[in-house]
């Protein structure tokens, strides 16, 4: 220990601060003497060295933000001269640590101090954790290196073999902050020198690397995006000289969409708003969204057939044969057609086709039950017309946005169904068919139905804006046929916007020749049968509509067809049947079974439901068309059965309500009609409608229920033959109700003969199909008097029938 204190005797050296720099022991590097504190201390050090054997010394000390290190480098000058610039400076040489100690006072201008050298010193041979070091810096050092191609300096680290001087070189490494390098140089002992050296610099590499495979990522994007932007423009490059070879118009399956704007007939509006659009295209990017999205809109514009109008056909006889040959019956819309065509035809003449900005569009409203042949219809309209055709099926629409489209903004935005249907028809003016009206619903999304108000007004909607286009498009001069099953169930406000036009089914006379015309040769040509093969008779038909079938339409008929020739074509490839052959009315029950509707006259007697007193006919409007409805009466026992009135069948309030006028009539009037009304005091009365599970409301089943009490308390049968309809009043008048054609259409298929109405309907008797009319004998009466004279059969030998009694 004496001899290493004798050997680090304490220094008295000027300081040569170096500011946001280090040196490290080993560093040769080149001052600059023009700063003043250095000039100063070079000075100082070469006046001490003429009294001293040896270079002239300073203290080479970091300062950082003005603040001196505790540790400093011994450095010798080297040599003074000129710099690569010209200026005066100085070549220093780091030769090891000082400790500084305290200031004291030498020659010159400069700062002396005190300072103690640094023992450096590890001993000899190496251990072999510190060899294990040397040789992983080593390693790392010749990588990093020969990263930036320094080679002449690999052999020179490769050279060094001291641990201190080793850790020291690191100072010449550019990636270093001088905090690193701070910690370096106050790190007295080497190896944990060494190591921290070899830490930093691992850690540069890493990051290096790190930052090379970005960098080459980053580049290979750059490169392929100007490799793509180069092989576009040849492309187009390309096309261009084939379209100027082949002599093609320019802008032809381009991207080109000014040119195609320009050539394109557009309304001047629309040009307008497609134009700039074009503007924002040609401004904006390749690699922009809102590129894409014009360029869908442009596209979609583009395609619509803003100037593409077909010519109606107004050969008026030849449209109504044609609608005459597709659909049997349907007298009203096809006269409603016949009109709309004649009516076009002299506004044409007259050059009236367009008045005040509005052509002559159509707006109907086809209302019927199921099978009645609205939605084929609305082909055959277009068909007569020589118009396109095309159907928009509305039937479970939520959303608003199905009408009258998205607004742009949204990702995957499209028109609504009313423009996509225009486009898809290729013609401004197409009949549109709205199928299934009354299906639509609302929700949170809002409600399509008030979307559609617009879109049926004949006044709105030669301007009608889809929220996708943004331009106004006329829509005066399309036809538009709505159907629907339940009027109820179409709103109000769009109710009123169309015509309404009511299908309201069948005759049996029509059916069977929708059958014999239209249905048989379809279901042979799916059957696989020619029509000499198998031939059905129209008797056979007729029993298929009036006994296997009870609908207002034919498509329950079309399927019991159907069946009936697939079991013909079964049976002879089974080798069981020859053809041809003649379906007959009795062959029906061997191929498809027995009837299911036989009518309530074609009973027997007793088994009827008007066998018993108490049982009354009455006619009803369903969803499906008009159908017969029975109402039962009995009395309960007046020992255990409570007064009141008792009603079950599912019924709503309107029919209660009609249930109860029925009872108070019959209480209030009794002794005049000679009923023995004090049954109805003293005995609770139950009114039952079969078929509980099917909901039941309105007033017209008050007759029925009048005359089916009258019929409990007096003991008469009612009228197997009798069927009746009617709203009654307290004094027994006998109210109005609507569906009069459908009720005696249903009152014909159940073989009933004789209908009672109320007088104020007998207007609507011209909608009834003569040859209805002809087989039915209809009462129109105004009081429920002359009801129960025609519905009451007489009483059995005078003697009055025991009231039936409720269990």
């Amino acid at each position: 220990m004496a001899a290493e204190s004798a050997a680090f005797t304490p220094l008295t050296l000027p300081v040569l601060p170096l500011d946001d720099e280090v040196v490290l022991p080993g560093m040769v590097v080149p001052l600059d003497l023009s700063d003043a504190e250095v000039r100063a201390a070079v000075e100082a050090a070469q006046a001490a060295a003429r009294s001293e054997p040896g270079k002239p010394r300073v203290l080479l000390v970091p300062r950082i933000d003005g603040t001196h290190a505790a540790t400093g480098v011994l450095g010798t000058v080297e040599q003074v001269g000129r710099l690569a610039d010209g200026d005066p400076g100085a070549l220093i040489r780091g030769r090891g640590r000082v400790r500084i100690g305290a200031g004291t006072t030498g020659p010159g201008a400069a700062l002396w101090v005190e300072g103690t050298r640094v023992d450096e010193t590890v001993p000899e041979p190496l251990p072999g954790q510190v060899a294990e070091l040397v040789k992983e810096y080593k390693a790392l050092a010749t990588a990093w290196l020969r990263k930036r191609g320094a080679w002449q300096v690999v052999d020179r680290v490769q050279a060094i073999d001291d641990v201190s001087a080793l850790a020291d070189n690191s100072g010449y490494s550019p990636f270093l902050t001088t905090e690193q390098k701070v910690e370096l140089l106050e790190t007295t002992d080497p190896v944990a020198r060494l190591k921290l050296a070899t830490q930093q610099l691992r850690d540069h590499l890493a990051e290096q690397d790190v930052a090379e495979t970005i960098a080459k990522d980053v580049q290979e994007g750059v490169d392929k995006q100007q490799r793509e932007f180069l092989l576009r423009r040849q492309l187009e490059a390309v096309r261009k000289e084939l379209r100027e070879i082949n002599g093609e118009q320019d802008g032809e399956e381009s991207d080109d969409y000014r040119a195609r704007v320009e050539a394109a007939d557009l309304p001047e509006k629309v040009r307008e708003a497609a134009l700039k659009e074009v503007d924002k295209l040609e401004r904006s990017s390749d690699q922009s969204p809102e590129g894409s999205w014009i360029r869908t809109w442009l596209d979609t514009v583009l395609e619509m057939p803003w100037s593409e109008r077909t010519e109606d056909a107004y050969d008026i006889q030849g449209a109504q044969a044609v609608l005459d040959a597709e659909h049997a019956g349907l007298e009203d819309v096809k006269e409603r057609i016949t009109e709309y065509l004649a009516v076009r035809k002299r506004r044409g003449d007259r050059g009236l086709g367009v008045v005040g900005g509005r052509r002559g569009g159509a707006v109907l409203a086809l209302v019927g039950p199921p099978g009645v042949g609205k939605t084929s219809l609305g082909e055959s309209v277009a068909h007569a017309m020589g118009r396109k055709f095309v159907r928009v099926a509305l039937g479970g629409v939520r959303d608003e946005a199905e009408i009258r489209g998205h607004r742009r903004t949204y990702v995957g935005a499209l028109p609504g169904r009313i423009v996509r249907a225009i486009k898809e028809a290729g013609s401004m003016n197409p009949v549109v068919l709205l199928d299934e009206i009354d299906k639509v619903g609302s929700d949170f999304r809002g409600d399509p139905a008030a979307a559609l108000l617009e879109v049926l007004d004949p006044a709105q909607n030669h301007t009608f804006r889809d929220h996708y286009l943004e331009v106004e498009l006329d829509l005066s001069d399309v036809v538009f046929l709505a159907t629907a099953n339940v009027l109820e169930a179409i709103p109000e406000a769009l109710l009123d916007r169309m015509e309404l036009v009511r299908l309201d089914g069948y005759t049996e006379d029509e059916k069977v020749v929708i059958a014999r015309d239209h249905l048989l040769p379809r279901q042979l040509e799916r059957a696989g049968l020619d029509a000499d093969e198998v031939t059905v008779d129209e008797g056979a038909l007729r029993k298929l509509a009036g006994e296997y079938t009870r609908e207002a339409g034919v498509r329950t008929l079309e399927r019991s067809i159907a069946r009936l020739l697939r079991k013909v074509a079964a049976q002879h490839e089974l080798g069981e049947r020859e053809l041809p052959f003649t379906v007959t009315e009795g062959d029906l029950r061997s191929l498809i079974g027995r009837p299911h509707h036989v009518p309530e006259s074609a009973q027997d007697p007793a088994e009827r439901r008007t066998a018993v007193p108490g049982v009354a006919t009455g006619l009803a409007v369903t969803g499906a068309g008009g159908d017969v409805l029975y109402v039962e009466a009995s009395l309960a026992d007046p020992e255990t059965g409570a007064a009141g009135l008792t009603l079950t069948g599912q019924l709503g309030d309107v029919m209660k309500e009609s249930a109860q006028i029925a009872l108070s009539f019959l209480r209030s009037h009794g002794a005049e009609l000679e009923l023995p009304v004090g049954d109805l005091k003293d005995r609770g009365a139950h009114i039952h409608f079969p078929a509980g599970a099917v909901p039941k409301d309105g007033p017209s089943a008050g007759v029925t229920m009048t005359t089916a009490l009258a019929s409990l308390l007096s003991g008469r049968l009612v009228r197997t033959d009798v069927a009746m309809t009617g709203e009654v009043s307290l004094t027994g008048r006998v109210l109005p109700i609507g569906g009069i054609k459908q009720k005696l259409l249903a009152a014909h298929r159940a073989g009933v003969t004789t209908v009672i109405i109320p007088k104020r309907n007998e207007p609507d008797l011209d909608d009834v199909p003569a040859e209805v009319l002809d087989k039915l004998d209809v009462h129109a009466v105004t009081d429920v008097r002359q009801v129960l004279e025609l519905a009451l059969a007489p009483a059995t030998n005078g003697a009055e029938r025991e009231v039936p009694v409720a269990a």
